[in-house]
């Protein structure tokens, strides 16, 4: 993708797409025109975020909201672009490719300016861009189109329940079903992966693993199974579970009824539910979510802590009571640039520790983007923190 350079390209032309392939950059006439217009009044000012900021603020004009709106949709073109071609790529799709991902981030655009702040996160192409890739995730699970897990991801995922009916489903008797359960529970219970991010891409056991298993197993039945003949049954399990839980289309010529007329069906399995595989992912990632948000909150609470009082009195003045740099030098009687550099070296310790946290527990690799966006997501924290404690 070639990057736009002028500030008129950036907030007047938008992405083409060829065969899910980028083409080039489609220019709008009017908002060309309205951008020169623009530049011609005020020559000097030529970064892409005072203009993004200064047609963010038209929006709350009802007169000028559309054309605010319009340039602002050409803006962010590339960081929805970006952000699809990574969201797409960490996805196997059969049917979702990158044109199809842009489109469903680009509809985005009016979540994305009602709720950015510009006092609250760092920019809107950065807010954007979460909001984009959260957006893609959240359609491409809900369609089904997403290749949730492995097979041994999706047994540590589903619960007695759902192996059980999935079993009886698939036609086993009684005595194989209490006999893959048994497997099933040694498996959980000796094959725990050791990074939770992981855990939906996980591989084969290794053979030392099956060598536990089969012994857990065999000390737990009279009938004695070697680790091959176990992981055969475990396969087998994993398919049932994924034809019981995601079923696939029926033929849409499918007869309904005892006569033998064909009908066109419309009620397919597909399309009535939502695959209930997609639920016991969502629920496991909601728990990780909710159990993560309480660790960053332990991180940053500790972070804030270990900061100098003066330093925590600068934050509190800054987040809770909303005063600005001058006002906090005026009241604690220093310099501003020194509220200034104290405040900047908080949040660069506060980052600092919420990084290294992210890499040590979450096994994340910390790059300069991804600590944009966790500058962001903090930056949101310390003013929901210091708002619960005015």
């Amino acid at each position: 993708m070639q990057p736009r350079q002028s500030i008129i390209e950036i907030f007047s032309t938008f992405v083409q797409f060829d065969a899910d392939r980028f083409s080039g950059w489609a220019i709008e006439s009017k908002l060309r025109r309205s951008m020169q217009s623009c530049l011609n009044h005020t020559p000097k000012e030529t970064s892409e975020y005072f203009w993004a900021l200064y047609w963010y603020k038209f929006l709350q004009n009802s007169e000028t909201k559309l054309l605010a709106k319009q340039h602002l949709t050409a803006y962010l073109q590339e960081p929805c672009y970006w952000t699809s071609q990574k969201t797409a790529a960490s996805f196997v799709s059969s049917q979702y490719k990158l044109s199809d991902c842009f489109q469903i981030a680009i509809a985005q655009v009016d979540r994305v300016l009602k709720n950015f702040n510009p006092s609250q996160t760092s920019t809107l192409r950065n807010y954007a861009s979460i909001i984009f890739s959260s957006a893609i995730r959240e359609i491409l699970r809900q369609r089904g189109e997403v290749d949730i897990c492995t097979d041994w991801g999706l047994l540590r995922k589903i619960s007695l329940k759902r192996l059980t009916e999935s079993l009886e489903n698939a036609g086993l008797s009684k005595d194989m079903i209490n006999a893959y359960v048994l497997a099933w529970n040694c498996f959980k219970s000796l094959y725990v992966p050791t990074k939770a991010s992981t855990s939906r891409q996980l591989t084969k056991p290794d053979n030392e693993t099956w060598e536990a298993i089969a012994k857990a197993y065999n000390s737990q039945s009279s009938q004695k199974e070697n680790p091959q003949e176990l992981e055969k049954w475990l396969l087998s399990a994993a398919k049932a579970a994924r034809k019981y839980l995601y079923p696939t289309p029926d033929s849409l010529n499918i007869s309904q009824g005892s006569d033998d007329s064909w009908e066109l069906l419309d009620n397919l399995p597909g399309n009535q539910q939502q695959s209930l595989i997609n639920e016991i992912v969502a629920q496991e990632e909601e728990q990780t979510r909710t159990s993560q948000q309480a660790d960053i909150q332990k991180v940053l609470v500790a972070a804030i802590a270990q900061l100098e009082p003066q330093v925590q009195q600068i934050l509190q003045l800054y987040y809770s009571e909303n005063l600005n740099q001058d006002s906090i030098a005026k009241q604690l009687d220093m310099k501003q640039y020194t509220v200034s550099r104290r405040l900047t070296k908080a949040r660069e310790t506060l980052l600092k520790s919420l990084a290294t946290w992210s890499q040590d527990t979450l096994h994340i690799t910390v790059t300069p983007d991804l600590l944009v966006s966790m500058s962001a997501v903090m930056e949101e924290w310390m003013h929901n923190y210091y708002a619960v404690s005015r």
